[in-house]
């Protein structure tokens, strides 16, 4: 006798880690973002598990989740009130940064953005003495 499962999306089966790390300590909010045939599975997901999240449109068929802790999500809601690509390098490095990203290459990808690295940026920024 076989059993037929369903395959788990891999896009559902990333969200189940991001919520792994974030009941984990290790995340404090996360952006997910998914094709829009995946959002209301999402939501729900986030709903039965008690996580409060945000929602962005992220072009035509997909959207940006954020997801974690609520003190986090208030200061998005005030950051990010437009199309990621539209925010300050200011927002962006802030945005990247509560996410959890490496912090050297958000500094590095700051200075890119704000046009100071005069294209000498190769992970090394700082001028040696």
């Amino acid at each position: 006798m076989t059993t037929t499962r369903k395959a788990i999306p891999t896009a559902l089966q990333v969200l189940m880690n991001h919520i792994y790390e974030l009941h984990k300590g290790v995340r404090h909010m996360v952006l997910f973002t998914c094709n829009n045939k995946y959002g209301e599975q999402v939501i729900s997901r986030l709903k039965s598990q008690g996580i409060p999240y945000l929602l962005q449109p992220a072009g035509r068929q997909n959207q940006n989740i954020y997801f974690g802790r609520r003190e986090c999500l208030e200061a998005i809601r005030l950051i990010v009130t437009r199309p990621l690509n539209e925010l300050t390098p200011e927002e962006d490095f802030i945005l990247g940064t509560m996410l959890g990203y490496d912090l050297c290459a958000q500094c590095e990808r700051y200075c890119k953005r704000k046009g100071q690295c005069e294209g000498k940026c190769d992970g090394h920024c700082i001028n040696k003495n």
